[in-house]
């Protein structure tokens, strides 16, 4: 999964900042909501050079995702603040587990950049309002988000 991080200049051009290629950043997480396929499958396909015969499933609905970091983050993460209102997973919608850690019962931060909620509707703001209506309802001491994402795209 290759992301290129671009930064649009205001008379138009395109200057790429980074290439991720990871599975657990923030800007794969909505991919894979929208991923239908067997992943599973999809990569066994990819260890066996069959990936000629795959056929991708995409919800088409639009992805968004919102993270959300901790305190101090990104120079000095702050670590151990309780985890509250986490919702149960939906068709819809996912929280996307980064820098926490314990339990179902007491889920801690433990990094910096600690979870992604994510929600997919059939347009932009809809998804958009879906994502902060779970992130509203999330706490720890010092959380911190963007409010402003997606808003380019509406």
């Amino acid at each position: 999964f290759l992301y290129a991080g671009l930064m649009i200049t205001p008379d138009g051009r395109v200057k790429t900042l980074e290439f991720n290629c990871r599975m657990g950043d923030p800007e794969t997480q909505p991919i894979m909501m929208r991923l239908k396929s067997n992943l599973t499958q999809v990569l066994l396909s990819a260890t066996r050079a069959e990936l000629d015969r795959v056929s991708l499933d995409w919800d088409p609905r639009v992805a968004l995702g919102v993270v959300l970091a901790a305190a101090g983050y990104p120079l000095n993460p702050r670590k151990g603040d309780a985890i509250t209102g986490l919702p149960a997973d939906a068709a819809d919608r996912m929280v996307f587990h980064a820098g926490t850690s314990g339990s179902a019962e007491a889920v801690q931060v433990s990094g910096g950049r600690v979870l992604c909620v994510t929600a997919l509707a059939e347009t932009v703001a809809l998804a958009q309002h879906r994502a902060y209506e779970v992130v509203d309802g999330i706490h720890f001491d010092g959380m911190q988000h963007r409010r402003d994402i997606g808003y380019r795209a509406l």
